[in-house]
């Protein structure tokens, strides 16, 4: 499945000041594009909410040849309970260890060269001290798995992805599309995945004309499909094709087409104004205290 790749990981988050301030200036990425949207989207981008939300894609570089944080913020939602699902995103990067010592931001050295950092939110970011690769240094996403031969399977047979590494000590496999691409780590915790209310999604493209075989595959296996194939709209913007699937424990995936993605995910000059506007103009949190009523806590 070469012509498949890793695109991004779906964060929700409740406070975007403090969230643009870990990733732009901790964590030194760049930020690609942002949205506003006055409803919720049809594949549930942003959650179970159907209000005003926004959606800030960042990363290190574009998507094309980077993998990325799509951050959705629910105008009506201060914060997300954290489950026990995603357990980390580790990337290279001894600038991301220097500016979170410069700025204070709290780090844990929980190994040789390695530190972790947390996101707002409780989101678990372990940042290796070495210097920045050029080409992307996210290196891989953990989640968590109750039963590691199942997901495995899953990954590997059934949506293609090739197992790099198999560690029977720590319980994990290692996996992915494409040795240059960020990877997949599963990690057997030995219970009951919790995905809380701050679930997250990650997402893969590959061409279009695979999407509807991909549905049918999940179907025959019977295997949840929480979207089936949907077409959905940004204004003026190319309209991009998705199929939202359901791992054995309820992970959420989504396979978007990959020919759509690639012009709808071009990298916008203007995203950081874009974003600083959206946060001064935010006044939700005014809304509610000027009618004594507290955001919701989902």
């Amino acid at each position: 499945m070469a012509l498949r790749r890793a695109l991004h990981f779906v964060f929700k988050v409740g406070d975007r000041s403090k969230t643009a301030t870990f990733y732009r200036d901790v964590l030194g990425m760049k930020i690609l594009r942002h949205e506003e949207f006055e409803e919720g989207c049809k594949a549930t981008c942003n959650g179970p909410y159907d209000g005003k939300w926004s959606k800030t894609m960042v990363g290190f570089g574009p998507e094309d040849d980077h993998f990325v944080a799509e951050l959705t913020y629910n105008y009506g939602v201060r914060e997300y309970r954290l489950g026990n699902d995603f357990l980390g995103l580790t990337l290279q990067s001894s600038q991301a260890v220097s500016n979170a010592k410069r700025l204070g931001w709290p780090l844990t050295e929980v190994g040789e060269a390695l530190y972790l950092a947390e996101a707002p939110g409780g989101y678990r970011f372990y940042l290796v001290d070495k210097d920045q690769p050029h080409n992307d240094p996210v290196q891989k996403v953990c989640l968590a798995v109750s039963d590691l031969q199942k997901s495995t399977h899953y990954w590997s047979s059934l949506l293609g992805m090739k197992v790099i590494e198999r560690n029977e000590e720590k319980k994990t496999v290692l996996m992915g599309f494409a040795d240059t691409q960020c990877k997949l780590e599963l990690y057997n915790i030995g219970g009951t995945v919790d995905h809380g209310t701050a679930f997250g999604r990650i997402a893969f493209s590959c061409p279009h004309k695979q999407l509807p075989d991909l549905e049918a595959l999940m179907t025959k296996e019977n295997y949840k499909i929480l979207t089936p194939l949907v077409s959905l709209d940004t204004p003026g913007k190319p309209t991009v094709e998705v199929v939202i699937l359901a791992d054995p424990d309820a992970h959420e995936i989504c396979f978007v087409g990959d020919e759509a993605f690639r012009q709808l995910s071009h990298m916008d000059p203007s995203g950081n104004t874009l974003l600083d506007k959206a946060m001064a103009e935010d006044k939700s949190d005014e809304w509610f205290a000027k009618h004594n009523k507290q955001k919701a806590s989902a």
